[in-house]
């Protein structure tokens, strides 16, 4: 079994629903570890986070277009975050391919966080030890759940169904599928951790008729077709 994430980039639309849903998720949970908050309601508020999005200008102008793209442990395979740890505290589980931390054995050393590409490791101050992303593992095995919501917080949160968690080692599974269908990419993979997690790329954009080809121009209907061409173009 290798359970990881798809993310489509096609779809997100970078409202932070994954990232706060997490936030809210962990904070409470006992293998997570929590994620704190440091001086909330302070001038310079900060805290652990699982998970981000990051958005990034892709395009020229007048076709250029915002990109959102969530990031958080990709669950690689070959994870450099496990291989530099002293202690043996990070650790890949033989079971499911998810990249756990124990608490017991860290140190807050930060060398995980310094050997992880994608910025998923975060030291929590108040206990001096690493936090970063379980896949929810606390509940996507919790028999008392029904069945659907044996997820990740981030998947069940996704207002757009930007997110979907399943077994990569299944080929008939829907993140695999979505994955072969779609050319689905690891990021940053000629680091070669070889990371679970896939990335949808965005789709072409719809090609709607010229104005001029669906009615006089001046017309009501020439004006919306000019509208949604621009839209689309943003």
């Amino acid at each position: 079994m290798k359970l990881g994430l798809v993310i489509d980039l096609d779809v997100c639309v970078g409202c932070h629903a994954c990232a706060t849903a997490c936030k809210e998720w962990n904070g409470e949970s006992l293998m997570a570890g929590g994620a704190p908050d440091y001086d909330p309601q302070g001038a310079e508020p900060s805290g652990v986070w699982f998970n981000r999005v990051r958005h990034y200008e892709v395009g020229d102008y007048p076709a250029n277009k915002t990109l959102n793209v969530p990031m958080s442990c990709m669950h690689c395979e070959d994870a450099d975050c496990v291989t530099v740890c002293p202690t043996g505290a990070s650790y890949k589980r033989a079971e499911d391919g998810i990249v756990l931390i124990d608490p017991e054995k860290c140190m807050g050393c930060n060398y995980c966080a310094w050997a992880c590409p994608y910025g998923a490791r975060e030291l929590d101050r108040n206990e001096g030890v690493m936090r970063k992303c379980t896949l929810c593992v606390d509940r996507i095995y919790d028999q008392a759940l029904p069945i659907a919501e044996r997820q990740p917080a981030c998947v069940l949160a996704c207002p757009s169904h930007a997110r979907h968690f399943g077994d990569f080692d299944d080929p008939a599974s829907a993140v695999s599928t979505m994955s072969r269908e779609r050319d689905g990419q690891p990021l940053f993979e000629k680091l070669g951790y070889r990371p679970v997690n896939r990335y949808l790329p965005p789709r072409e954009p719809a090609q709607v008729p010229a104005p001029t080809d669906l009615a006089p121009r001046g017309s009501l209907q020439s004006k919306l077709a000019a509208m949604v061409n621009r839209l689309i173009q943003l």
